[in-house]
């Protein structure tokens, strides 16, 4: 008998070791599957478990575009990874002014408290400058509730505060780390390489990959055909405790050779952007560059702010950045989906990026709602074409605006540009209609390509009335029609409505992936 216990006991004993064993090891199975990384590879390399479902997402970038969608998509469910290059405090000298258009996305997407708590200011317009003159252009935010406005900040604090709320859904990962390449396989994009912040490379799979790694994308080669112009820099630097002269408004002066732009980031702090044209800028380091703020851009600052330009520029904090414009030419690619700054770009002066960024957001977001399942890389693809169909009209509009208007702004010798600006100028500071119409465009509030090109043609009819008016002569005729085909239909809008696309913008109805519905 005791014989039989012990033998009992034993085979009892090994039969539990080997049912929890097996389970033991299928519960890790399951732990890995989860974390979604593997053993070692052959290569070295650590790889996501083949197959696994842990992750619906990939979004590659966590700046205003990739946090902000990080949110909003493990809001609905989806579980999501998202691998950033570096998630300390960003410290840029731009996407420091949220448009009202793109505040009223920010709260359509929930995230409306991240402008809370970083010193943040309400923007209510613009004041323009020229020539010693200067206009007032407040938003139409008459039908919209008080808490309707621009923001201005520091462009860090604001990504931070994205990137605390993206980490606040328990299905969303947040991981420092630089992708080196998306992979592909059968056509289609898998996921992505990327090597952790101790070094380690990684493979990490989902159905979907999302990149908006930003204007210096290393990835948006694989996903579009990018036409990258850089028409200028910002020069940028802080001024410590001026008051504007126009409290709560960006002020845009006019200059010579181009714009300079002035705008609260904090309750003591003004940003100042002075644009140079061209691909070579004066050296910083040397002090040219200071010598050109002082004898170049100075004496054409407001005198209000004249004593503080010169004292910010004393204390040498200058820093400057390439402006990027990048019309979307998207390949249409299985499995992966670009936006944000990787995608598409326009010049930064009338700021109108993240509210871009924010619109296409909702619209993805929105897209995908219906689609339980992202496995299907082929039929999810087909339906998405609909995003950069359906993204076109609001995109288009204050892409245009701001490629347009750099122009227009921008000094030249030639007398037919020169009668354009004015003409830019005095349409702006006639109010009503004449203002309100162009400044509800450039803040997003009622982005219509229809509208922007009426308005654009309204101030080219202006400028060339004036020219006629009392009496023309054949000097003024040819200058007026110079105006109208050099700097206006033919020498300025057409060319930029055609790398936007004139059919997606002013008839996307008219394409087939307008009408895409969820595949089954």
């Amino acid at each position: 008998m005791v014989y039989q216990y012990i033998l009992g006991g034993i085979i009892a004993y090994y039969s539990l070791m080997f049912v929890f064993g097996v389970y033991g090891s299928s519960s890790k199975k399951k732990i890995n599957d989860c974390v979604n990384i593997n053993s070692a590879s052959e290569n070295g390399k650590l790889c996501s478990q083949e197959g696994s479902d842990c992750v619906d997402i990939i979004i590659v970038g966590a700046g205003v575009a990739g946090s902000a969608l990080a949110y909003t998509l493990g809001k609905d469910g989806r579980r999501v990874h998202v691998i950033e290059r570096d998630l300390s405090e960003p410290d840029r000298i731009v996407g420091e002014l949220l448009q009202p258009g793109g505040y009223l996305k920010l709260i359509e997407l929930g995230l409306e408290d991240c402008v809370e708590e970083i010193d943040a200011q309400r923007v209510f317009g613009y004041a323009l400058y020229k020539d010693g003159k200067n206009t007032k252009l407040s938003y139409p935010l008459e039908k919209y509730n008080a808490d309707i406005s621009g923001r201005s900040f520091h462009n860090g604090r604001f990504i931070q505060k994205m990137r605390q709320k993206a980490s606040s859904i328990p299905n969303v990962k947040l991981e420092e780390g630089t992708v080196t390449s998306l992979i592909e396989g059968n056509g289609s994009i898998k996921g992505v390489n990327y090597r952790t912040k101790s070094g380690q490379e990684i493979i990490a799979n989902a159905p979907l990959t999302i990149v908006c790694d930003g204007c210096f994308s290393n990835l948006r080669r694989s996903l579009c055909n990018p036409k990258v112009d850089v028409p200028s820099h910002f020069v940028g630097f802080i001024l410590e405790k001026c008051n504007l002269p126009h409290a709560n408004h960006g002020h845009v002066i006019l200059g010579d050779p181009s714009s300079i732009l002035f705008y609260p980031i904090s309750s003591t702090e003004t940003r100042c952007l002075v644009d140079v044209p061209g691909e070579k800028l004066p050296s910083i380091s040397n002090g040219d560059m200071a010598r050109y703020l002082k004898t170049v851009v100075t004496p054409q600052v407001p005198l209000e702010l004249c004593c503080a330009f010169i004292e910010a520029v004393d204390k040498g904090n200058i820093r400057s950045m390439p402006n990027r414009s990048m019309p979307a030419c998207p390949y249409l690619k299985p499995g992966a989906i670009l936006i944000g700054d990787a995608f598409n770009m326009r010049h930064p002066l009338t700021g109108g990026g993240m509210t871009v960024a924010l619109s296409d957001i909702v619209l993805l977001r929105d897209l995908l709602r219906p689609i339980h399942h992202l496995h299907h890389a082929s039929s999810l693809s087909k339906y998405l074409e609909s995003f950069y169909t359906l993204r076109k009209p609001v995109a288009s509009t204050i892409n245009t605006l701001a490629e347009a208007l750099y122009k227009v702004f921008s000094a030249s010798s030639d007398t037919a540009s020169k009668e354009m600006r004015e003409a830019c100028f005095d349409y702006l500071s006639l109010g009503g209609v004449f203002s309100e119409g162009p400044i509800a465009l450039l803040a997003g509030l009622s982005p219509s390509p229809l509208i922007l090109l009426l308005h654009f043609f309204g101030v080219a009819i202006y400028g060339v009335s004036r020219l006629l008016l009392p009496f023309p002569s054949p000097k003024r005729l040819w200058i007026g029609a110079r105006l109208i085909y050099v700097r206006g239909a033919l020498g300025i809008i057409f060319p930029i409505i055609k790398d936007e696309g004139v059919r997606e913008m002013f008839f996307p109805f008219t394409v087939a992936a307008y009408y895409r519905t969820p595949p089954a």
